[in-house]
């Protein structure tokens, strides 16, 4: 599911080197509506904690952006195959912990 919306990233590995882009085939509608639901969740505290921790560790605001979106599109996986409702301290706990 994340491969499908654009959030996983491709990783390219030889004997020799190893790179890692970001996505270019993807359904475009789904990245575009995941884009902004992580801008919009950055005002909750569990995503918020973890986005400055990505841009903290030297990653530029659209792929932190991106590895948050992947982050709560991990959770509602989750949320929707086990029926359980979505919980922050569940999702981000250990970032929510840090951040305090």
């Amino acid at each position: 599911m994340k491969a499908y919306a654009g959030s996983a990233p491709i990783t390219l590995a030889s004997g020799k080197s190893y790179v890692v882009h970001h996505r270019k085939v993807k359904n475009q509608r789904l990245a575009a509506a995941g884009f902004v639901w992580a801008f919009a969740s950055l005002r909750s505290a569990g995503p918020r904690a973890h986005y400055d921790h990505r841009h903290a560790i030297g990653n530029r605001h659209s792929s932190a952006l991106r590895n948050t979106f992947s982050r709560t599109l991990g959770c509602l996986h989750h949320c929707l195959q086990t029926g359980q409702l979505y919980d922050e301290n569940a999702a981000f706990g250990i970032r929510l912990q840090a951040a305090a």
